[in-house]
C-alpha cells in the first residue's frame, strides 16, 4: 500500500489474523481466521468546526478499497472465504465522533465491491479516544445480517493513536461464524439474498 494517497496522510497501519482453533469445545478445520487493519491517518478536521466535511469521502475511497484488499490478502486471497465484515473509527481528541462517519461510505462499500458485492449493510462503530483507545467493531455475515451465527466482534487499537489530530479507521472481515455457535436464529445455508437481512 502507498505511504501517501492524494489528499491524505497515513502515519502507520497495521493488520492482524487471529486463528481460532476452539472455545472449550471440539477442534474445528478449518479453524475461523478474523483479519483487522487499521490505517492511522491526519484528521484534516481536527481542531476546528468544518461545516462541510463529507467531500473528504472521496479522497478516503482509494484507502478503503486498498485496506479491503489487503485484508482479502491477508485471509489467503480469495474473497469467497469471507463471511463476516464490519468496520470502525476512532477519532482523536482534537476532532468530533462526526469526522468518524466520514468512514462508513469509503470503508463499507470498498468491502462490499471487493467481495463481489456483498448484499449486507456493514456494521460499524466509532468514538473519540486518545492514544492506546480500543474498539470493539461489530460484524456480522456478509449477505445477511440476521444470520446469528455470525454476530461477533473484533477489538481493535494501536498504543500510540490515534494523536489529537489523527483518526485510526479500522476495517475487519472473518471466515465464519464464532466457533461453536449453537444459538439458533437463520443458518448462513439459508440465506434467501433477497434484501441484505435474510
Amino acid at each position: 500500500m502507498p505511504d501517501a494517497m492524494p489528499g491524505l496522510t497515513l502515519r502507520k497501519q497495521q493488520v492482524s489474523v487471529e486463528e481460532i482453533f476452539h472455545e472449550g469445545g471440539p477442534r474445528v478445520a478449518p479453524p475461523l481466521r478474523r483479519a483487522a487493519m487499521v490505517s492511522v491517518i491526519v484528521n484534516p478536521f481536527a481542531g476546528r468546526y468544518e461545516p462541510d466535511i463529507a467531500p473528504f469521502m472521496e479522497t478516503l475511497k482509494p484507502l478503503g478499497l486498498a485496506m479491503a484488499r489487503r485484508l482479502v490478502e491477508a485471509l489467503g486471497g480469495d474473497p469467497a472465504v469471507v463471511e463476516g465484515y464490519g468496520k470502525g473509527a476512532i477519532v482523536g481528541a482534537g476532532g468530533e465522533i462526526e469526522h468518524g462517519a466520514l468512514w462508513h461510505v469509503p470503508g463499507g462499500y470498498a468491502m462490499r465491491e471487493i467481495l463481489g458485492g456483498a448484499k449486507a449493510i456493514v456494521p460499524s462503530t466509532k468514538k473519540v479516544g486518545g492514544p492506546g483507545a480500543r474498539l470493539d467493531v461489530p460484524v456480522t455475515h456478509v449477505n445477511a445480517s440476521y444470520v446469528r451465527s455470525h454476530f461477533d466482534a473484533i477489538e481493535v487499537g494501536i498504543p500510540d493513536a490515534p494523536r489529537a489530530d489523527e483518526m485510526a479507521l479500522v476495517l475487519v472481515m472473518t471466515t465464519g461464524p464464532r466457533v461453536h455457535a449453537r444459538v439458533g436464529g437463520l443458518a448462513a445455508a439459508d440465506i434467501k439474498g433477497e434484501d441484505g437481512l435474510r
